[in-house]
Parts: C-alpha cells; sequence; structure tokens
C-alpha cells in the first residue's frame, strides 16, 4: 500500500516545493507522475520546471506535446492531469486538487496543497478523512516559520 504525505504549503508557492520534491525523489531514483488540475497548468509546470534553477536539470515531458509523445515510458518525470502513467512511476504528485483512480499503483503519494486557499483547505481534509478511512498510512508536512518542513502527523 502506497504511503500518503501532504503536504501543507502557507510560506511557499507550489512553484517553489514541487521542483524540490520531484528533485528528491529523483535522487532516490524514482520515476514521478505529477497531475495537475488542468492542461494549461501542466504546460505552466512543464515551462517552469525547464527553467527553475539553472544548475539543476529535472528531465521531464508533459502530455499533450507531441514531441514527447513517443517517448513518454522513457521519461522519468511526467506531467499530465489524466491518470496515464506511461512511465511506470513509483510517485504521484498530486497537485490543484487533483486525484487519481488507484493510489496503490504507487509506492508514495504526495498530495501538495495550499493552504491559504480555503477550497483547497477543505479539499485536502476530505482527501486525509477519505484515505484515512481506506485504511491508508497518511504523513502531514507543514513548513516551520524558518521554512523546514516539519512531520506533523
Amino acid at each position: 500500500m502506497a504511503d500518503i504525505l501532504f503536504y501543507h504549503l502557507e510560506r511557499q508557492t507550489l512553484e517553489q516545493v514541487l521542483p524540490r520534491l520531484v528533485q528528491a525523489s529523483r535522487a532516490r531514483n524514482w520515476r514521478v507522475v505529477v497531475k495537475a488540475g488542468s492542461p494549461e497548468r501542466v504546460q505552466a509546470l512543464n515551462m517552469h520546471l525547464w527553467t527553475w534553477q539553472d544548475d539543476v536539470f529535472l528531465p521531464h515531458a508533459a502530455a499533450g506535446d507531441a514531441r514527447f509523445s513517443p517517448f513518454a515510458a522513457d521519461q522519468p518525470i511526467w506531467l499530465t492531469d489524466t491518470d496515464d502513467v506511461p512511465n511506470d512511476a513509483q510517485v504521484l504528485m498530486l497537485v490543484d486538487g487533483a486525484r487519481h483512480e488507484n493510489l496503490s499503483e504507487f509506492e508514495r503519494c504526495v498530495f501538495i496543497f495550499d493552504g491559504n486557499d480555503e477550497i483547497a483547505l477543505a479539499t485536502a481534509r476530505a482527501d486525509w478523512t477519505r484515505l484515512k478511512a481506506d485504511g491508508f498510512e497518511l504523513t502531514y508536512w507543514q513548513q516551520s516559520p524558518e521554512g523546514k518542513w516539519e512531520k506533523r502527523g
């Protein structure tokens, strides 16, 4: 059964946090799927990961980019707004309130939500309650005032 992690954003944006979480997963040689709430968000994240830092390379491709469709299975990081997992990822990262049909196919699922957005907060709480009832092991991460991630649950 997948480990489920909830990352509560309060002090940083998704654009600041997501690349670091993806980078940490890649450091473990895990393949990653990032599922966003819309094709437009996928494209924005795609562009952001290419330009995030000059000294960090996050090899990835996005659904909807015809240049990479034939090579989707080879991508260490795949961005999408559907349930497709062409790269046999071990890690699923869900942003913008996105959901995935079968979390059990992953070793780790990461819900990243904006704690300053009431709808995102309510969605995360509902997801937490539902997954807890389904028997998943859940952990909750929140940033300290110094910006360090601290395990809270």
